[in-house]
């Protein structure tokens, strides 16, 4: 189904001084040729088909138990164990179909930008936060004064409520800020980004890329409909993250950058009520 070949490229660089090891981007990287068309429908179905089967398990314990549909419906949004372990299977469901995708190919998550990791791309992560910030402030004062109902207040639906007691706030901190930025860097600026990149030029891989991992936010308004605040906001993010991801060949930067946003959020919901109650 897939028209695939691999190949060996070796990065030649300046030999390091003597007595200091060479860096990590400088030894043979594997590369590998797939359809972008493909790749591109692989994400989509891997996206959703993680959604499904992690609803799926979920209910299993429920199930086992011959739960009420009430009593279901009230564990499954209640519950910060269903809430984690939701998160954990769809995660962990991605990384393991795109790893799946590569080692078909002889390749290992490596061949899309998971390296070794350097300080120096952490570094490069906590720099551009500020940067980030500042492009998704100046995007939003400009859209509310071309669009006058631009809604900036719509809530997110996260799928976290009642988190109470420091064991709750641990599997929260690990399901918003931990295994988002890994799984959905290794999917979408590591595999999704690596197949555009050959069928459009970077700046158009980068902002259809964008794009994609933005309009996967849209639902998160529930009810209220479209949440078109996230939509520029991860947007925006991503634009960041691909432009970590392209300059530093790794995705290290981009899981630095993408944590620590998310480390901000969930700071500013869970954090920052526990000190003012107290």
């Amino acid at each position: 189904m897939f028209n695939a070949s691999s190949k060996k490229t070796t990065v030649k660089k300046a030999a390091a001084p003597t007595g200091q090891v060479a860096d990590d981007a400088t030894a043979s990287v594997p590369t590998a040729t797939w359809n972008p068309w493909w790749a591109l429908l692989f994400v989509v179905v891997v996206y959703l088909v993680s959604q499904l089967v992690s609803s799926l398990i979920i209910l299993i314990y429920p199930w086992l138990h011959h739960w009420s549909v009430n009593h279901i419906n009230n564990w499954s949004h209640n519950s910060i164990w269903a809430q984690f372990f939701y998160v954990l299977i769809a995660e962990a469901l991605v990384v393991g179909a795109i790893y799946g995708f590569l080692r078909s190919r002889h390749l290992s998550l490596r061949a899309i930008g998971l390296k070794k990791p350097r300080w120096a791309d952490v570094g490069y992560g906590a720099l551009a936060l500020p940067v980030y910030f500042a492009l998704y402030v100046a995007a939003v004062i400009i859209i509310q004064h071309v669009v006058s109902n631009f809604n900036v207040d719509q809530q997110q639906d996260i799928g976290f409520t009642n988190v109470v007691g420091a064991g709750s706030l641990v599997l929260t901190f690990i399901s918003l800020v931990v295994l988002p930025p890994l799984a959905e860097e290794i999917m979408v600026r590591g595999f999704l980004f690596s197949s555009l990149k050959r069928l459009v030029p970077v700046r158009w891989a980068i902002l259809l890329t964008s794009l994609i991992f933005a309009s996967a936010h849209l639902p998160e308004g529930g009810a209220a409909g479209p949440l078109w605040i996230a939509f520029i906001d991860t947007c925006i993010l991503s634009l960041a993250l691909c432009y970590l991801r392209e300059k530093t060949g790794s995705l290290w930067a981009g899981i630095t950058l993408h944590a620590l946003k998310n480390g901000i959020a969930y700071y500013s919901l869970f954090i920052v009520p526990l000190i003012h109650f107290h």
